[in-house]
């Protein structure tokens, strides 16, 4: 049964993550072997913890490595997820850690309550026309200071919608965009670009990958 109250796309995402938690799981098994990527996560936690104590939210935090990683690098971090599914996945994996459900583009925490804020790879599904409310939300959040590490597929073109992933049915849509883009909207809402890396892709990797870091002033 859907939600008359939450888009479309919420949905969409929510449900087809919920088809493929345990195959994705399965495919893509503890930390990325990406050196680029993640010295880009250590920097984050480095800048995090000289900030402040305050927690990390890792938007979108899938099967839970990362989550449990920055707890690893000394950072109190906690995992959103919009699949249930995967939530429940991340809970056995790494039952020391925080995980529960929730959307990145409606936050329910109290303002200027964390520290950091990683979504690593899932504003990806987040339409343009939602992306300005969500970065507010993250402004919101984050205390005096805080930081943004965001990760996303480089691209000009739109992206792509698939209806099929590890043999299941889906109905999932990835947006792609130029990391400028992205920048120019979290300088919109209030958070200032510190660094844009650019990556390019590798082995079966068909996208260069951007990262953006902004913190909020303060």
């Amino acid at each position: 049964m859907t939600d008359p109250e939450t888009p479309d796309f919420i949905q969409t995402t929510r449900t087809s993550y919920d088809t493929i938690a345990k195959d994705y799981s399965a495919a893509f098994p503890g930390l990325p072997e990406r050196p680029v990527d993640m010295s880009m996560i250590a920097a984050f936690a480095t800048l995090v913890k000289a900030n402040s104590t305050a927690p990390v939210a890792d938007l979108g935090s899938g099967p839970g490595d990362i989550t449990a990683h920055l707890n690893d690098l000394g950072v109190p971090a906690f995992g959103i997820d919009l699949s249930p599914a995967m939530v429940t996945l991340a809970r056995e994996a790494h039952p020391a850690v925080r995980f529960h459900r929730g959307s990145m583009t409606s936050l329910e925490l109290p303002d200027e309550t964390l520290g950091g804020i990683l979504a690593l790879y899932s504003i990806i599904h987040v339409p343009d026309d939602h992306l300005p409310a969500t970065f507010a939300g993250f402004h919101r959040a984050l205390v005096p200071g805080g930081h943004v590490l965001l990760s996303f597929q480089k691209g000009e073109t739109p992206g792509l919608h698939l209806t099929e992933r590890f043999g299941h049915e889906i109905d999932l849509r990835y947006y792609w965009r130029p990391a400028y883009a992205v920048g120019d909207m979290l300088a919109k809402a209030g958070l200032d670009v510190a660094a844009t890396l650019i990556r390019e892709p590798v082995e079966s990797e068909k996208w260069p990958r951007a990262f953006v870091l902004a913190r909020k002033p303060g």
